[in-house]
């Protein structure tokens, strides 16, 4: 790291596999990036290990100088910001100090915009961009691709639609160019303070479609349900692991004594609730499995009432496949069916392995089909 190039370090780490989804630069280790969920070290010659004052000039040269984002790592010890290589490859960063040094972790932001044909999304999928109003939320774990669904989401809007759309993203990830609709990106820390601060702001400037990168605070899922309340088409992502959970974290974070009133809102605001999980393939790579709530007078109702013996969500979604709904064990006993997965991986990423156990045979009943062999797009983009 003499003649410190950046860029070249990075290209360099990329060219490893065409499905790297991260580049991380930790204190001891040589540079790795993460391979279907595996982190991978890249040799580099003279290089057995990173040092502190090594990542701290990667950190630095991804901050660029900015005055603003720097403080910000330096007085919460963390700070969210993108960096690109022109004309080539973009990133989503995060730079964060551990035990008095620096670690760097890069999301690899694929070129383009994804569509939803590319992602082979479930049909029910496409009725998302024809929705006048209301909220829809796309949940899952850090990596799962909840940003790149969101994003064909946007441009099918985009290509379908003469809407005024703004985005408020931590940082803006996906470029969206205005095709049909005219489409406004807002980033968190140069352009507007707080997802809540901008998201109040948005009810001022006409949109019909928002996109919140991410619902962290009661203010802003507040904020997002007057919103939707009051015609607009909100999308947003939480980090929880399934449908369900994501009520109860919407619910669960106002106070106890307002919980029939959210619950009421939020059954009369949500459209859908769209969660995943990446799966390792059989053979390499990863797929997405996928969980589909919809707003029906069942789901709404046990919204409302919450859920007891014999009146879940998940039971809803697994009654509900005619309306569209599907839910994470029914999708990850068809992938087991048809060869993409292991039994083993199927019962490490069910909701409930110990029912899914009773259902899966001893042998697959088909072969996969080269569609599914391949694998999803979403699963190559995240």
């Amino acid at each position: 790291m003499k003649n410190f190039n950046l860029d070249a370090i990075l290209e360099a780490m990329l060219k490893m596999s065409d499905r790297v989804s991260d580049l991380n630069f930790s204190v001891g280790r040589q540079p790795q990036v993460e391979i279907d969920g595996q982190l991978v070290p890249v040799n580099f010659p003279g290089l057995p290990r990173l040092t502190p004052y090594q990542t701290e000039v990667i950190a630095l040269q991804m901050l660029r100088g900015d005055r603003e984002l720097t403080r910000t790592l330096l007085q919460n010890g963390s700070v969210d910001l993108s960096y690109s290589i022109p004309q080539k490859t973009r990133f989503r960063v995060n730079i964060f100090s551990q035990r008095g040094t620096y670690a760097i972790v890069l999301r690899v932001i694929p070129d383009g915009v994804p569509t939803l044909e590319k992602l082979r999304m479930p049909r029910e999928l496409y009725n998302v961009p024809n929705l006048k109003n209301g909220i829809v939320l796309v949940t899952g774990p850090t990596g799962s691709g909840k940003s790149t669904t969101l994003a064909a989401i946007i441009n099918q809007i985009n290509h379908d639609h003469a809407y005024h759309i703004i985005t408020i993203e931590d940082p803006v990830e996906y470029m969206h160019r205005h095709v049909k609709s005219t489409v406004n990106q807002r980033e968190v820390g140069s352009d507007t303070k707080t997802f809540s601060l901008a998201l109040r702001a948005a009810l001022r400037q006409a949109p019909k479609v928002i996109l919140i990168g991410e619902m962290r605070d009661i203010e802003t899922i507040e904020i997002a349900m007057e919103a939707a309340e009051t015609g607009h088409l909100v999308l947003s992502t939480l980090h929880t692991i399934d449908a369900a959970k994501t009520v109860d974290r919407i619910v669960g974070v106002f106070p106890k004594d307002q919980e029939p009133q959210v619950r009421t809102r939020l059954s009369q605001s949500f459209r859908y609730v769209i969660s995943q999980r990446l799966l390792p393939k059989l053979g390499g790579g990863r797929v997405a499995a996928l969980e589909i709530l919809k707003s029906t007078m069942r789901t709404r109702d046990y919204i409302i009432k919450g859920e007891t013996e014999g009146r879940s969500l998940i039971d809803a979604m697994h009654d509900g496949q005619v309306d569209g709904m599907q839910t994470f064990d029914d999708e990850i006993e068809r992938m087991w069916n048809q060869g993409i997965v292991s039994k083993e991986t199927a019962l490490a990423y069910a909701t409930n392995p110990t029912n899914l156990a009773l259902r899966l045979t001893d042998e697959p009943t088909s072969a996969p089909s080269s569609e599914d062999a391949d694998g999803s797009m979403l699963s190559m983009l995240e």
